[in-house]
Order: structure tokens, then sequence, then C-alpha cells
């Protein structure tokens, strides 16, 4: 798992533990809810600057061209294999009229 995806996937349980804290310090008269909302802020900038610090870390993908795949098992030029070597016209169940029936018997 990269990690972005895991600090992505923080983010909601990171918020509710905040929410939590300040409904704690709330009921202990030490920190009102209407005086927190700074802290929400903190976080979420905080969160924001690890998202784009693991996306920057990240390895650039490779490029995708259109008729070629992208990795090295196929270089650059190589056209896409086919994706079926047996012509639809062989397989069970084939017809050459296209509004022929697939459930009717010869």
């Amino acid at each position: 798992m990269n990690s972005w995806l895991l600090i992505r996937r923080l983010r909601g349980p990171a918020f509710l533990i905040l929410f939590g804290i300040t409904a704690l310090l709330s009921q202990w008269g030490v920190l009102s809810f209407s005086r927190s909302w700074p802290l929400y802020l903190i976080l979420a900038g905080v969160i924001g600057l690890a998202e784009r610090a693991a996306i920057l870390a990240a390895p650039p993908v490779p490029p995708l061209y259109p008729g070629t795949y992208g990795s090295t098992a196929y270089p650059q030029g190589t056209p896409m294999p086919p994706y079926s070597s047996v012509p639809a016209s062989s397989m069970p169940g084939s017809s050459d009229d296209p509004l022929a029936d697939p459930n009717r018997r010869p």
C-alpha cells in the first residue's frame, strides 16, 4: 500500500479522535467547542501537507502510449498482443448472421 493511500485512510479516524479529545476537554471545562475550531483546521492542514509530501515522494508512473504497453516487458513501439487468437466465427454458438437466435438448434 502506498503512503498516500494510508494517509488518506487515516483522515477520518484522526478527525474522530480529535472530536473525542475536544469533547472530553469540553466536559472537563478546559476548552469549549466554540473555541476548538482552529484545531480542526490545523489537523486538516497537517493531513493535507502529509498527502502532498507522499505524492511527491512516490516514484513517477510510466506513461502509457496508445497501442503499446508502458512496461519493460513490451518496449515502446511494440504493438499490444491481440485479445484472442481464435476468430469469432470459429467459437461455439457464433454465426455469420448477427440477428440469428443463439438458442436455436441447427
